[in-house]
């Protein structure tokens, strides 16, 4: 009885440490799962971030080769100006000389009415040059932000793609880590289900002891008032008998 008490103790005992070792091998299951999972997410995040810039980075591209094609055009337009405005002054030139060395006033009137039209030309050239510089500059400011932007975006990509090898590495570790603790976990639960086992067994050897024993102690005291019932019968005879004798002797 008192060893089967003890070996129900140390049962209890085992049963409860190897609760706590399945449940150490549970928790370190939904831990490495839980890093496996947000490893996972965050590469995911990391990979919708790197495709949505480099859409932007795409977009940005496509205008950067717009304001450069903007830009060579206008270049052009301005070099082209800058040679007529260059021929235009040099036909001005020419005209001022053919006035100071006219030699009728017809001649010479034709010559400043020549030039006046080539002043007029001149203007509207240079302020065709002005007027084109001014959008250049501007193009040429839009090109410098939006290169900037590009290379604010490209650098975040690249931040991005090497932040991806530890997360998927941390990944990899994660998950092998979890199936390795998941068959822990199995043989924990098993050891566990053996103590469980044992434990009832042996507290079921108990119970039906201790009522064995209930039982027994029960039916000692019906001995002892049965026996006790017939002691007072037998006094009963002794007196009649006395009370018998008694009456003969009178």
């Amino acid at each position: 009885m008192v060893s089967l008490e003890k070996l129900v103790i140390q049962l209890q005992q085992k049963k409860q440490e190897a609760s706590k070792l399945r449940q150490k091998a549970e928790n370190q299951v939904k831990e490495f799962r839980t890093a496996e999972k947000r490893s996972s997410s965050g590469l995911h995040t990391i990979d919708k971030k790197i495709e949505s810039e480099r859409e932007e980075s795409g977009d940005v591209s496509t205008v950067l080769l717009r304001k450069n094609a903007q830009l060579e055009s206008i270049g052009r337009l301005i070099a082209t100006a800058e040679d007529r405005l260059s021929t235009e002054k040099e036909a001005i030139e020419q005209t001022e000389q053919e006035i100071e060395f006219a030699d009728s006033s017809l001649e010479k009137q034709n010559a400043e009415t020549r030039l006046r039209s080539l002043n007029d030309h001149v203007d509207e050239l240079v302020e065709e040059i002005k007027s084109r510089q001014k959008t250049a500059k501007k193009i040429s400011g839009d090109v410098a932000n939006f290169s900037d932007i590009k290379s604010k975006i490209v650098s975040k990509i690249q931040k991005q793609t090497k932040s991806k090898p530890p997360l998927r590495e941390t990944k990899i570790s994660s998950h092998k880590a979890a199936q390795k603790f998941l068959k822990e976990l199995e043989r924990r639960t098993k050891d566990e289900e053996s103590a469980q086992k044992s434990l009832e067994n042996a507290y079921s050897k108990l119970k039906e002891l201790m009522a064995k024993k209930k039982t027994a102690t029960k039916k000692r005291p019906a001995k002892k008032k049965t026996a006790t019932k017939k002691r007072p019968a037998k006094k009963k005879t002794a007196t009649k008998k006395t009370a018998t004798k008694k009456k003969s002797r009178r």
